[in-house]
């Protein structure tokens, strides 16, 4: 197939920390901030939208929907969390379809039994090798020669160890996956194994707080990861303001102490684009 949109960023940044996202205003940010791209976390979209945990909740139809408005609001590409293609390869196939007619830039495909789970909680099962292989056969398939960045990960390193992990994701990539993701790795000495072993380009998966160390990207980089994503930094940032300014109010019956704090009314309107839809407005007399 012809080179995607992120196979020539990482050609032109090598390696790259970007971030998760959740909905179109998180997005915004990240496109104004200067991040070439950005990642649509199934952890946070459960969160946010149905208000629960990653656990396979999440339909098909919530996170393509999520997806076809975030990937309208800004023109970064953007990378989906598929979780498992909800079924089996027939699943998968509309998945992917849905996700290229929703304006993704690609998706993550995992191999774990659904429902699934965050890839560091407790309690995941994987399918089969080949059950997965299957699948992202049907997803480069449904790709065809068309500008979608598959990334192939794998949960069975906590499951079924390291050679099964490096197994699944290099068979992937030989059946046209674009990426190995290799999730949970517990150690650093872990991770250069992944990124020694797994065929690049690898994702290192960021989560603060989870199994895997956080490390600075350079040394994720000499480690042979190029796909640095940091899921849930945004969310868990926040979570943790929202939080503080409610109590705040909630205590003090004001927000005058913190409004230090807050972004401004003007600085806010020009990040959802106000004066672009004015200015529309006055051409059309509306």
């Amino acid at each position: 197939m012809s080179q995607t949109r992120i196979h020539r960023i990482l050609e032109e940044q090598g390696s790259l920390a970007f971030p998760g996202i959740y909905d179109t205003l998180s997005a915004k940010i990240a496109q104004r901030v200067g991040f070439p791209m950005a990642f649509v976390s199934g952890y946070a979209v459960a969160a946010t939208a149905i208000g629960q945990p990653d656990l396979g909740l999440l339909t098909q139809t919530e996170i393509v929907e999520r997806a076809r408005a975030i990937c309208g609001s800004v023109t970064i590409p953007i990378i989906v969390d598929a979780d498992t293609g909800y079924g089996n390869p027939l699943n998968v196939y509309r998945t992917v379809e849905q996700l290229i007619a929703a304006g993704a830039a690609g998706c993550f495909l995992e191999d774990q039994m659904w429902p699934k789970r965050c890839g560091h909680m407790r309690g995941k099962r994987v399918i089969d090798r080949q059950e997965y292989l299957d699948k992202v056969r049907a997803a480069v398939e449904a790709r065809g020669d068309r500008d979608f960045f598959i990334v192939a990960r794998t949960d069975a390193l906590v499951i079924a160890g390291m050679d099964e992990a490096i197994a699944r994701v290099t068979g992937a990539r030989e059946l046209g996956a674009d990426a190995s993701f290799v999730e949970a790795p517990e150690s650093r000495e872990q991770l250069a194994e992944v990124g020694t072993r797994a065929p690049g380009p690898n994702v290192a998966n960021m989560i603060e707080g989870g199994k895997t160390p956080v490390l600075p990207r350079e040394d994720l980089a000499d480690l042979g990861f190029q796909l640095i994503l940091y899921p849930l930094a945004g969310l868990f940032a926040a979570a943790r303001t929202l939080e503080d300014m409610y109590r705040e109010l909630h205590t003090q019956g004001t927000t005058l102490a913190r409004e230090e704090r807050l972004m401004t009314f003007p600085v806010f309107n020009d990040l959802i684009g106000v004066d672009t839809l004015y200015k529309r407005a006055e051409r059309f007399g509306a």
